[in-house]
């Protein structure tokens, strides 16, 4: 790997990856054996959402186990919504996507000198690889050190995506003729050290840029999630599917000095037990699968008892398991709690839902391809059709692996049938007419404003007067955004806050559309079921 200083503003390669997640480490390996990659990030390669994932990966890998329960499990939490084709792809491909990373060398839990298989909740078997309570971090440094070992892989950390450059822009700005066929040609990224917008060049391009937790107050994400690669490819002209469905995890602990900490779905999973403050049990008043029960409906039944009772949290306790089980099978989990006075061995630790994971995104095909020709998008910045109306638990990092394999096949295999060869030059990006803003309150501003009405309005329960009013509220901040975006110079925070303003006006519009409650979209007003399951699919203006 070569980590790229001071660039020249006009770089070419084979393929571009925005995103350093599993998703976008996995195909810049894959891709690498043959093929030149950038990899485009905007913090550190180390602060991705993947780093972050506790639990595990799904995979059928015990004799008593089977792909149809796994598929089954994936169907059933995904509300009648999950595209049966892609669920039985990423099902089936699996054990090939654990066997890749124990030939990487990721230390997976064993027991007896087999992998430890633990089960999460709305698993009906124990299929959960992991390891210890800390698996994408693991996985995360095991494919780092690689990728800083592969001599064909450009590492651009601290460069925040602009936009995508497409044929279609350029078309009309007179850059190229009104016949071109439509594709995106690369990318304009923003260099956080020298300010410099810089023009990337390639005949593909990944987006792997993660979800959109950060949209909401309270999230599991790091601050990375801002939802830029979904606004980005919407602005391109792609098609989003199913932005409703936001998941937010039940356990998030409750402590003012524990910023978006997880407490794992596995604690769940190995007996921990929900309690009120008073030591009273209620999931089982909720769902007869009790603790065990999918997130959408774990998370519902604490949202209602913490409004219920007028609680600021509940309780997750584990305490019964002996101090051993738990040090051994949640080791950070333990010494963060410890380190913050709580003793989860001997007492039950305050959690709250909080946002965690964006089932929707840009639609993709198996092969990640999206609607303009040489975008593709894995990862939980796609919408695959595996994880419908909620994910099941631990099928986000294999879907991250599995896709970033079909997508980096069809790319190898369109390089190989047509050698890529440097476009004709794109024009750079031009700031000239702009000025620097003096008045970076007011992005500050409606940063805070934006993640407040969201978890107000567009919660975990939602009706649609409180969807009116932030839809109201959103086109207030995007006539504010625009105007300072075509004014000023480009900032992070600026880019941010315009692609989570967008991501917003997409969740909302999606929810606004869906007349019913499924799965993770509960509404007051619509609260039953339809017979027919129907995916929400958006589609850019002017391609309609």
């Amino acid at each position: 790997m070569s980590t790229v200083s001071q660039p020249p503003s006009r770089l070419h390669f084979d393929v571009l990856i925005v995103g350093s997640g599993l998703a976008g480490l996995s195909a810049a390996l894959l891709l690498s054996q043959q093929h030149r990659v950038a990899i485009i990030t905007k913090r550190a390669v180390v602060e991705g959402s993947s780093g972050w994932a506790q639990g595990g990966i799904a995979a059928v890998w015990d004799k008593d186990d089977s792909f149809a329960a796994h598929v089954d499990d994936t169907l059933i939490a995904g509300a009648g919504l999950c595209d049966l084709q892609a669920t039985q792809f990423v099902v089936e491909q699996a054990p090939q996507a654990i066997a890749w990373l124990q030939k990487l060398g990721v230390p997976f839990s064993e027991e007896d000198g087999q992998l430890h298989l633990t089960r999460e909740g709305g698993h009906s078997a124990r299929r959960i690889v992991h390891v210890t309570d800390a698996t994408g971090a693991a996985v995360q440094r095991t494919l780092i050190e690689r990728v800083q070992n592969t001599p064909n892989i450009s590492l651009f950390e601290h460069h925040t995506l602009v936009d995508l450059i497409t044929t279609d822009k350029l078309k009309k700005r007179k850059q190229l003729p009104s016949d071109a066929p439509t594709q995106c040609l690369g990318l304009y990224a923003l260099d956080d050290v020298t300010d410099e917008v810089l023009t990337f060049e390639a005949a593909h391009t990944i987006i792997a840029t993660g979800g959109a937790g950060k949209v909401y107050l309270y999230t599991t994400n790091p601050d990375t999630a801002t939802g830029d690669g979904i606004a980005a490819a919407w602005r391109a002209g792609c098609r989003v599917q199913n932005m409703e469905f936001i998941q937010f995890h039940p356990t998030c602990l409750y402590h003012p000095h524990a910023k978006s900490f997880l407490i794992s779905e596995a604690v769940r999973g190995e007996g921990g037990r929900l309690l009120l403050p008073d030591g009273t049990r209620f999931m089982p008043s909720h769902d007869p699968r009790a603790e065990l029960a999918p997130r959408d409906v774990v998370a519902r039944a604490i949202d209602f008892e913490m409004k219920k009772g007028g609680f600021d949290c509940v309780y997750l306790d584990i305490s019964h398991q002996p101090l051993g089980f738990i040090q051994e099978h949640f080791p950070n989990i333990y010494a963060r709690c410890k380190e913050l006075g709580i003793d989860m061995s001997q007492q039950p630790i305050p959690v709250v839902p909080a946002a965690h994971y964006t089932c929707g995104g840009v639609l993709a095909d198996l092969s990640g391809k999206t609607d303009v020709a040489g975008l593709f998008a894995i990862g939980e910045a796609a919408c695959s059709g595996l994880h419908g109306a909620n994910r099941l638990a631990s099928n986000s990092l294999v879907e991250c692996m599995v896709f970033a394999r079909a997508a980096t096949q069809s790319i190898m295999q369109a390089l190989q049938d047509r050698p890529t060869t440097p476009p004709k030059q794109l024009p750079a990006w031009d700031d000239s007419r702009v000025t620097d803003s003096d008045e970076s309150v007011v992005i500050s501003h409606n940063w805070d404003e934006l993640r407040r009405f969201m978890w107000d309005y567009v919660g975990i329960v939602r009706t649609n007067k409180r969807l009116e009013r932030a839809a109201h509220r959103i086109a207030l901040l995007q006539g504010e955004i625009q105007e300072f975006y075509a004014h000023f110079h480009v900032t992070r925070d600026l880019l941010e806050l315009r692609n989570l303003v967008q991501v917003a006006d997409l969740i909302v519009k999606s929810a606004q559309s869906r007349l019913e409650s499924r799965g993770l979209h509960y509404s007051r007003d619509y609260p039953l079921t339809n017979e027919n399951a129907v995916a929400t699919t958006l589609t850019p203006h002017h391609l309609i």
